[in-house]
């Protein structure tokens, strides 16, 4: 069953309006009767049948409660210094897959990307589409947030302030594996700082440092900016989540 995320709370009677709705009756050509998943703002999800259609809503009815939390133990941040073309939207996607709660796209020296203040949001638009469409895809009760594009040092300031145990992956790191590093930390919220495609510059891993984040290998192979996203997503998960 496609699954839906309600703006809201799950109750007797729901509305589903936007390009949700949209997609129901003209893409899908829902009839009366279909039945849809929904999760709301809390996390709580139903299995729930559409009893009625106007011109831009869709009425739904809860049918049951299901026990369904796919949630990570773990509350995921996703630091990710922009990258160029479409490296973003694949990063994007296949993050919130693997669990993150957040994603914080970044400017940092080496960017190569360069957005204007309009662009920067027309591209943040962007990215949270494809994460919700991730969300409903891989059944996840709660849709990440991608946060509008900052600089590195406001975004880990913001971070550390919270408490987040930080990693940053740094190709010039020789010794602290990520296992190592997460082996030391027993906190419930994390971040994963993932550098440009030309890496950090070594102010920036010195103002990480000083921060409190932990820099850390992933390996004696250097990894393309969108693979070490996912590869260090992917140890946090397997140490501290569910995979």
């Amino acid at each position: 069953m496609r699954r839906l995320f309600l703006k809201g709370h799950i109750s007797e009677k729901m509305e589903i309006t936007g390009s949700d709705a949209h997609h129901l009756m003209h893409v899908l050509r829902s009839k009366v009767g279909d039945r849809v998943v929904v999760a709301d703002d809390d996390g709580i999800v139903c299995e729930a049948k559409m009893a009625a259609f106007s011109e831009d809503a869709v009425t739904l009815h809860l049918v049951r409660i299901i026990d369904a939390d796919t949630e990570s133990p773990v509350s995921i941040t996703l630091v990710q210094c922009l990258l160029k073309g479409t490296k973003m939207d694949f990063v994007v996607q296949k993050a919130v897959e693997l669990g993150v709660d957040a994603i914080h796209p970044v400017m940092s020296s080496n960017c190569v990307v360069k957005y204007d203040k309009q662009k920067q949001e027309k591209r943040r638009q962007k990215w949270q589409a494809i994460s919700d469409e991730a969300a409903k895809q891989c059944a996840r009760t709660r849709l990440p947030v991608i946060q509008p594009i900052c600089t590195l040092e406001e975004d880990v300031s913001k971070l550390k302030k919270n408490g987040t145990e930080i990693l940053f992956c740094y190709e010039n790191e020789e010794k602290t594996s990520s296992r190592e590093a997460l082996s030391a930390m027993n906190g419930s919220d994390y971040a994963v700082i993932i550098g440009p495609e030309g890496g950090f510059t070594l102010d920036e891993a010195s103002m990480l440092r000083d921060i409190g984040a932990v820099p850390v290998t992933l390996g004696p192979r250097i990894l393309r900016a969108e693979t070490a996203a996912l590869a260090a997503l992917t140890v946090l998960q397997h140490d501290k989540g569910d995979l």
